[in-house]
């Protein structure tokens, strides 16, 4: 997928203003989310990214990750943004469930596998993908 179409899903499913808008979010979300897995599995997900966001996981990325919840993770794309808890649940459902159709199930799994119970919701799924 490429950036401007990536961009353009994020935007649908969040009901955004603008392009601009959508990025910001995009951004916030996936810097969140690279500073809570390990700094392989940011660049396993980044490999099948477009650019730049590709760049924005990898920059984003801990050799020690951060461990919290999804509250938690909510709370931090909230900050980056300047969002409440409820929107910045918005902004990271927009933001995920466009990445879980982004990447291998393959991929997805194993990011999912790397997160504590309750983050697959965020991908749009249950569990773990077949």
């Amino acid at each position: 997928m490429r950036y401007d179409e990536f961009l353009a899903r994020v935007r649908e499913r969040g009901e955004y203003a603008d392009r601009e808008e959508a990025a910001k979010v995009t951004d916030a979300v996936l810097e969140v989310l690279a500073g809570r897995i390990p700094a392989s599995e940011a660049e396993d997900l980044a490999a099948q990214l477009p650019a730049p966001l590709d760049d924005r996981v990898t920059s984003a990325a801990a050799e020690q990750p951060e461990t919290y919840g999804v509250e938690e993770f909510y709370r931090r794309v909230g900050k980056r943004t300047g969002a409440h808890e409820r929107t910045a649940q918005w902004d990271a459902s927009a933001v995920l469930t466009t990445l879980a159709q982004t990447v291998s199930p393959g991929q997805l799994n194993q990011l999912i596998s790397r997160l504590p119970t309750g983050y697959a919701a965020l991908f749009g799924r249950a569990d773990l993908t077949d």
